[in-house]
């Protein structure tokens, strides 16, 4: 099959990856265009059009996508199906309705729940026991449109938003192509989505960030799986912010009042939360400092105990 390609960040690689091996030509790719990073401002292509370069698939990166000349340059590739994995662009109407199979859409949570940028991230902040991954039409109205086959994966209480990233952009891939032959066979179905399920995932802030200790401490684990690695949750140690990388959720108790440090150990931190629970830090990273695990900035920063 003729297959027009539409992503950018390492979610999508997977996915492009997969059409590739499964034999379909991948007739071109549109990514974001190439922004400058790190200290030295460089241009950086995107991860997938890395992929594609060392493919020799043709790469496209416009900065409109409703002047016409998108559309154009579709109709001169004339794929068959359009295929999108966080491209990170609306796709106009006319682009929409151009190839004879449609446009589908690789989205990362069990539509439709978590319609949004953040779908993952939200999973985690939210606490929620099981995540997935949804192939579903693409519509002007986002992530709204009919879903064509998921697939459900457990969370662990302590997985963290990085490594079921990379285990649903592995499952999207393989949902992918299984939901690509079910088209070209037609034998695809479409289920429209429930509207009284809809939930969002917004873009995250800092606002997500600083850490209130009279949450339980269950929260806060949740709080700090679903930052990593950006914005992170924040809290301020003996004075010093300090961003917050890994916890535990401990089952002893204390009827010490939340925010109050327990203990600061070989073992880590211990902090009071709300319900008399407790959060042990293990790896943290001070304002201007590296990233350490606790024990270890507790030899250079010692913390008072109550």
């Amino acid at each position: 099959m003729k297959i027009l390609f539409m992503g950018t960040p390492d979610f999508a690689v997977p996915s492009l990856q997969a059409l590739i091996e499964a034999g379909h030509e991948i007739v071109g790719v549109f990514t974001q265009p190439d922004k400058p990073k790190n200290r030295g401002m460089k241009l950086l292509p995107t991860p997938v059009k890395v992929v594609a370069l060392e493919h020799d698939i043709p790469v496209f990166q416009p900065t409109k996508l409703r002047d016409g000349t998108a559309l154009e340059t579709i109709q001169g590739l004339a794929p068959d199906l359009i295929v999108v994995a966080a491209y990170g662009r609306i796709l106009p109407q006319e682009i929409l309705d151009y190839p004879k199979l449609g446009c589908i859409n690789v989205h990362s949570s069990l539509l439709p729940k978590y319609r949004g940028s953040a779908p993952i991230h939200w999973a985690i902040l939210n606490g929620d026991a099981e995540s997935g991954v949804t192939i579903m039409n693409v519509v002007l109205e986002l992530d709204a449109g009919d879903i064509i086959s998921q697939a459900v994966t457990p969370i662990d209480p302590d997985e963290t938003v990085e490594t079921l990233h990379d285990r649903l952009a592995d499952m999207g891939a393989k949902l992918l192509v299984d939901t690509v032959v079910s088209i070209e066979n037609g034998t695809a179905t479409q289920t429209p989505q429930q509207a009284d399920l809809v939930t969002h995932a917004p873009m995250l802030s800092r606002a997500l960030s600083p850490m209130d200790f009279t949450r339980p401490a269950r929260e806060l684990h949740n709080q700090v799986r679903g930052l990593i690695p950006w914005p992170a949750a924040v809290t301020e140690l003996n004075g010093t912010r300090c961003k917050i990388f890994s916890t535990s959720v401990l089952e002893e108790t204390t009827g010490k009042a939340p925010g109050t440090v327990i203990a600061a150990d070989k073992k880590g931190l211990k902090i009071a939360c709300g319900g008399g629970t407790v959060l042990q830090i293990n790896e943290l990273q001070a304002d201007g400092g590296k990233r350490l695990k606790a024990a270890d900035y507790l030899r250079g920063h010692p913390i008072p105990v109550e």
